[in-house]
């Protein structure tokens, strides 16, 4: 049972008595990777928009093989889309190092069952997707960024597009979960405080 709190928070019931508060943005436009973080850190203006563009920005400045300007290249920047969002991974660790956490890409040919879920969050903060997507009858193929965490001992799906965040019943079904992820192209990247 839910119920809404706020515009992005979440009142979750798990038992009779117990409500846990879930902060949770939804997605717009193509700024998955900007929920996605929020939704990770629980907060909302963990990060923005100007933050994440300000990240793109510094990384193309730091490239020392800068590609050739184009008239495109105002829309269409190296690391993100400058009106949709559509950021990309350099920017994502980037981001989660500047707030002293680091990003481990997991190998999928070790499957879920690698990845300790039971770890301390102090540990293993959360885990963020990069899901391949197929929009318009399959006339667009994108990317999407997802993020997974442990709250109050709980896992929660923080998906931007999903209406409210959906909670695993168990370690076990966030491993499915990943493993059907990966099967399906999924990169799986967990996230560790430092």
């Amino acid at each position: 049972m839910r119920k809404k709190k706020k515009m992005e928070e979440e009142v979750v019931k798990k038992k009779p008595h117990e409500e846990v508060v879930v902060y949770h943005e939804r997605q717009r436009l193509q700024f998955c990777l900007l929920h996605s973080l929020n939704n990770l850190f629980q907060e909302k203006g963990a990060f923005t928009r100007s933050h994440l563009n300000a990240i793109a920005e510094k990384l193309v400045l730091d490239d020392p093989t800068k590609g050739t300007w184009t008239p495109l290249s105002v829309i269409f920047k190296p690391h993100h889309n400058a009106f949709t969002g559509n950021y990309d991974i350099n920017v994502l660790i980037a981001a989660v190092e500047e707030k002293g956490k680091r990003v481990v890409w997991h190998d999928r040919r070790s499957g879920a069952s690698s990845i300790d879920l039971d770890e301390p969050e102090e540990k293993l903060m959360g885990i963020v997707l990069n899901v391949p997507v197929r929009k318009y009858r399959g006339l667009w193929k994108g990317r999407h960024w997802v993020s997974l965490r442990q709250i109050e001992g709980a896992w929660y799906n923080l998906d931007s597009d999903l209406a409210a965040p959906l909670s695993f019943k168990d370690t076990e079904e966030v491993r499915e979960y990943l493993d059907a992820a990966t099967d399906c192209g999924a990169e799986v990247l967990l996230v560790m405080n430092e």
